[in-house]
């Protein structure tokens, strides 16, 4: 039997995505899949539509939270997998993506995570560029070179007792701190492989996201490395400067080149 995957998708009144959320993972040509799902109480219909998966869900909960980090909290807790990822209710995985990751995984060791490409796509789902995925590492993250979709990314759950819990304070950066936090345990792989969309729209948290994703990655890089990480203070005042004004399409244009 190939190593088991945890997938976990918090989940808050994203309704009119959730169903294809689901679709995706449970889809997945992978034979040993461990999904859970972990909702804030929506009053959407969100409910609804978990239960119609109940079955086939290793375990789910619909009750009030802290948001989306202390949801993840939940599902990781119960989560006995091998392989651990998170995907969020309003984006979806591509077919053949967990396989893949896992033969990643496997063949190199050393990786403590494994993420692939992304593809940014509207409400409709029609693709509206490439997530600017590359190669990273930690030196390069504590400049804000991040490059990692989290949709796209998978780590080895033996190093969560290690790095986690997540940080409930964080509502942007819980993926950065735990990114570099995994990278100073192993190796940050990426291969060029399409394995996740990232959804943007008018009610998802990256359409605001600098204001308050900034200073908590400061935070996260000074609270690991115990100083001031200055070139990401200088990429963020050069982004408040001029980036944050930028059409939505001249912002994506210009992420596949920074």
């Amino acid at each position: 039997m190939p190593p088991l995957v945890s997938v976990v998708t918090p989940s808050y009144n994203q309704a009119r995505f959730l169903e294809e959320t689901i679709r995706s993972v449970l889809s997945q040509d992978y034979p040993n899949l461990e999904y859970i799902i972990v909702d804030g109480g929506s009053t959407d219909g969100s409910l609804e539509i978990i239960q119609r998966y109940a079955q086939r869900l290793a375990w789910w909960v619909s009750e009030p939270d802290r948001g989306q980090t202390d949801a993840l909290n939940k599902g990781f807790a119960r989560a006995q997998g091998q392989v651990f990822a998170w995907l969020n209710s309003d984006d979806t995985y591509l077919p053949g993506a967990i396989a893949q990751a896992v033969a990643s995984l496997q063949a190199h060791p050393a990786a403590a995570l494994v993420y692939g490409d992304a593809d940014l796509v509207d409400e409709q789902g029609k693709v509206l560029g490439p997530f600017p995925a590359r190669q990273t590492d930690l030196r390069r993250m504590l400049r804000g070179s991040v490059h990692i979709p989290q949709q796209a990314s998978f780590f080895r759950g033996e190093l969560w007792p290690k790095v986690g819990p997540l940080d409930p304070e964080f509502y942007f950066a819980m993926d950065y701190d735990l990114w570099i936090r995994l990278a100073k345990q192993g190796e940050l792989l990426y291969t060029a492989q399409r394995w996740a969309n990232f959804r943007l729209h008018q009610a998802g948290k990256t359409q605001h996201s600098d204001d308050r994703c900034y200073p908590e990655m400061i935070r996260a890089a000074r609270r690991l490395t115990g100083r001031a990480p200055v070139g990401l203070l200088a990429r963020w005042y050069l982004r408040r400067m001029f980036y944050a004004w930028l059409p939505q399409r001249l912002r994506l244009r210009l992420r596949r080149r920074i």
